[in-house]
């Protein structure tokens, strides 16, 4: 067998062989250094050089850092440390060359020399083996000995570090929605600098078991070590070589949130398509983390799709990136393992959404993680990628998150009626509802309009004093002139609902229409009679409100529940929300209302409700 980390007595006179794998990681050069290889020769296959050379022409980071390790070791030759030399033919079409071709040829120049071939590649190692070739292989190092230099730029405040070349270094310190720029040093880094920072992340991702290159690019490169996520960006990619690090500096478990008694049952025994959204920095990925603990500790089996990997997740959840670079490839593995909650983090492009759709079709319950501005912005996602009837099939809570906490909560469910805003019932279409999950208010209708998809906010509209004083006049009038009792509904100040018993309708309208002519030529107002009971206005009353650790609870007896309340502050229309069966009204005071609530209270402004 080939020897693991195995240390000769006698290296003197030896002659290694390094491949990729050692050149690029460093460990053929620890070796110089250390002197366990002292006065040995180091043979290097021409291939490599030029493989190097390829890729750091290309702007890879593993090509800089594999020059820099072959100048290193030339330079210990010129101390007489070791002989180094090259050896093989140059190839002129390198980037054409099969990496498996390439491999035979470094082979090749360890059985031409009678070396020892020295890698870090297992699968190397062992096709070596087979062919008699003497095999040291040295096993990727657990831990870098010397600390990188970006690291030192963290400390316990700092979310990320920012570093680019021509600049001093800054971070970004504080929490999601609370945080500020600081400078990191004075001295401004030269491109020495950022080379080094870049080659010495570049090498530890190498060695590290936790580390990962999920992406190497012309000009750019995104490493995973750890729970840090760096990009790396250099000329022509930018105009000046870029490190930017990112790592947690907070890991919340779901009674973090404050979220309600009702949330917490939706998520542990209904919700199986759930979209967590915010913008950049929001802290989607750290809700996540804690959807994810929430689940495993109720014995859920739990997988995740990132690229990279950068959740921070126990060791019971498996991490997957793209097989081969496609997540619809991982997808498809992923449907044979059958998790209960896959994390998809995060949802950009159509096929992340159509893979996301595949699995949650499949059954598999789904949590993914999307950009967005506002909550609704994250279903119009959806919007084109999946048919509109199926969307509430798909994705059935909405969390928006911002600032590290939970804004809003919508819940979609499919309906069918006339959409807000229009008065025939002939209008009636299928639509896509979407709530405010606390309260089941609608607070947005998604429905088709001809060719187009329309999303229309649902809004309690607030009527004028002009309109309320038209309202009054239209019913005095159309009491005075059929005696008739009427509810009257203005849709502006030009348009009016007039709803009165079926018995009374004919005398309204008049002969021919002469009534109800007369009453929109006096009154300048277009009117619509319809069927229906005048309902006495519901009176409005003083709330019971309790004031609990994390919601406030509106209290209206058992009496009306299932019904539902306005509640008004100073005269103006709050929300409208549902009353449980309990006779409450649940409202969490970290979301929208919440904070509308509670700035009203520390007001003093009146807070009154009528049931509706």
């Amino acid at each position: 067998m080939y020897e693991k980390n195995n240390v000769h007595n006698n290296e003197t006179d030896r002659v290694y062989v390094p491949d990729i794998s050692t050149v690029v990681n460093g460990r053929i050069t620890q070796l110089a250094e250390s002197g366990e290889i002292l006065k040995s020769k180091v043979v290097v296959p021409r291939v490599i050089f030029n493989e190097l050379e390829c890729r750091a022409g290309l702007g890879k980071d593993s090509g800089y850092s594999g020059l820099a390790e072959l100048r290193k070791l030339k330079d210990l030759s010129d101390r007489g440390n070791i002989e180094f030399s090259f050896k093989g033919d140059n190839i002129s079409s390198i980037e054409e060359l099969p990496n498996a071709e390439i491999r035979r040829l470094i082979r090749d120049v360890a059985l031409e020399t009678g070396g020892t071939l020295v890698t870090s590649d297992e699968v190397m190692a062992e096709a070596a083996e087979v062919e008699g070739i003497d095999v040291k292989y040295l096993k990727p190092l657990h831990e870098e000995e010397r600390e990188p230099r970006l690291f030192k730029y963290f400390d316990s405040e700092a979310m990320s570090v920012h570093l680019k070349e021509g600049v001093e270094p800054m971070a970004k310190v504080g929490r999601p929605g609370d945080f500020k720029i600081k400078k990191m040093g004075d001295k401004i880094l030269e491109e020495t600098d950022m080379r080094e920072i870049s080659r010495e992340i570049n090498e530890l991702a190498r060695r590290d078991p936790d580390g990962y290159i999920e992406v190497e690019r012309e000009g750019a490169s995104l490493i995973q070590l750890g729970e840090y996520r760096i990009a790396i960006a250099r000329p022509p990619f930018s105009d000046a070589i870029e490190i930017t690090a990112v790592h947690p500096i907070v890991r919340v478990d779901l009674e973090g949130y404050a979220l309600s008694d009702k949330l917490k049952e939706r998520l542990d025994q209904q919700a199986e398509g759930v979209l967590v959204a915010g913008p950049p920095g929001a802290g989607k990925s750290t809700f996540a983390q804690a959807l994810a603990d929430f689940y495993q500790e109720k014995g859920k089996v739990i997988k995740t799709m990132e690229s990279p990997r950068d959740l921070q997740v126990g060791d019971e959840v498996t991490q997957y990136t793209a097989l081969e670079g496609d997540m619809s490839l991982t997808s498809d593995i992923l449907l044979m393992v059958r998790p209960d909650y896959t994390i998809y983090d995060e949802l950009r492009r159509s096929d992340d959404f159509e893979n996301f759709v595949d699995m949650r079709f499949a059954g598999v319950g789904m949590i993914g993680v999307v950009h967005s501005t506002k909550a609704i912005d994250a279903v119009q996602r959806l919007i084109g990628r999946v048919e509109l009837g199926m969307i509430p099939m798909v994705v059935d809570t909405v969390i928006f998150v911002r600032g590290g906490r939970v804004k809003d909560v919508y819940a979609l469910r499919p309906t069918v009626g006339v959409p807000h805003g229009m008065g025939s019932p002939d209008l009636a279409r299928p639509m896509v509802e979407v709530q405010d999950f606390e309260t089941g208010e609608p607070c947005y209708q998604i429905y088709s309009f001809g060719e187009q998809v329309v999303v229309m906010p649902v809004e309690e509209r607030e009527t004028s004093q002009r309109e309320k004083e038209k309202a009054r006049e239209l019913k005095s009038l159309v009491k005075e002139r059929t005696g008739a009792d009427v509810d009257v509904e203005m849709l502006s100040e030009r348009s009016a609902i007039v709803k009165a018993d079926p018995q009374d309708v004919p005398r309204i309208i008049g002969r021919n229409g002469n009534t109800v002519d007369g009453l929109q030529n006096e009154l300048g107002v277009r009117i619509d009679v319809q069927e229906g009971k005048p309902t006495a206005a519901p009176e409005k009353f003083e709330p019971d409100i309790e004031d609990h650790e994390k919601h406030l609870i509106f209290s209206f007896g058992s009496e009306h529940g299932g019904k539902h309340a306005k509640i008004f502050a100073g005269g103006s229309l709050l929300f409208k929300g549902s009353i449980g069966n309990n006779g409450e009204i649940k409202v969490n005071k970290d979301t929208q209302i919440g904070e509308q609530l509670k700035n009203v209270i520390n007001h003093g402004l009146q807070i009154e409700a009528e049931i509706v």
